[in-house]
């Protein structure tokens, strides 16, 4: 007989899983992470948690605050959204993230902006090198052809249904799912314009942002659409956020281009008429 059949034994069933602490999950408060970022405080620790393959995590987070992602095993793939948090109709465009800088390809150094010609968040570091803009991240469809099942609570979830999830958090809907970008699983375009998938660079890979502007983060961790693998394969992602300040004039960020020292004027400019 199933001890959770009453109302009585189902409350006690929940409380007996208090204090239980498995791999992927958040740690809260986050100043209880165990190991902080060298060099910082645990106390300036906002956000520290581990993703599950075909699983998703969302959070709002200040301007300024660093946000790294640390591909724990190898397989990890973080699908990315971000959102102005203040007024979330402002969103990551990806053709202009790609267009402003002249690059394709992400990397240290390179901006995340949105349609408003503003940063939303910079990439400051990165020891994988294996990344995409490109692509966007999976769709129900595919994946049901490609796994057998491609729905949120499934086996092998699809991409956009959990940023859906995640972006529902927030108010946001359907029409606010727009194409993401991805870290951890990279791909090439070849003299032919074909795209080919060249995968990860292994365990402990990280990328470190700086959120620019207030944001809400969303992060699916699922495998890329390109990933030729047959078996939905795809495992923990690790991410640490804490405090700090935005890019400030006469970074190097800030001057590496006449089109980004034009974002960074559009995004203080922004953040100054509004306080933040």
């Amino acid at each position: 007989m199933s001890a959770t059949r009453t109302t009585a034994g189902a409350r006690d069933h929940a409380r007996a899983q208090g204090g239980t602490v498995v791999q992927a999950m958040p740690t809260l408060p986050a100043s209880a992470w165990a190991a902080p970022p060298e060099g910082v405080a645990a106390a300036d620790l906002t956000w520290a948690e581990v993703v599950g393959g075909g699983n998703y995590t969302n959070k709002v987070v200040a301007r300024g605050t660093t946000l790294r992602l640390t591909d724990l095993e190898g397989d990890a793939c973080a699908h990315l959204l971000v959102f102005n948090a203040d007024q979330p109709w402002e969103r990551l465009n990806v053709a202009d993230t790609v267009k402003v800088p002249w690059q394709a390809y992400l990397g240290a150094g390179h901006p995340l902006l949105s349609d408003q010609g503003r940063v939303l968040a910079t990439v400051l570091a990165d020891s994988s090198g294996r990344h995409d803009a490109l692509c966007g991240t999976s769709s129900r469809l595919r994946n049901e052809q490609r796994y057998g099942d491609g729905e949120a609570q499934g086996p092998s979830p699809a991409g956009r249904e959990l940023l859906l999830l995640a972006a529902l958090k927030h108010g946001l809907g359907p029409r606010d799912v727009a194409p993401s970008v991805s870290f951890f699983q990279g791909i090439r375009v070849g003299e032919d314009g074909a795209l080919a998938f060249t995968g990860s660079a292994g365990p402990g890979g990280s990328v470190t942002l700086r959120a620019e502007l207030p944001l809400v983060v969303l992060v699916a961790n699922v495998p890329h659409p390109l990933d030729p693998r047959a078996s939905y394969t795809c495992s923990p992602l690790e991410i640490l956020a804490w405090r700090g300040a935005p890019t400030a004039p006469g970074d190097p960020l800030w001057t590496a281009s006449p089109e980004a020292e034009r974002a960074f004027l559009n995004t203080a400019d922004y953040a100054t008429a509004r306080g933040v």
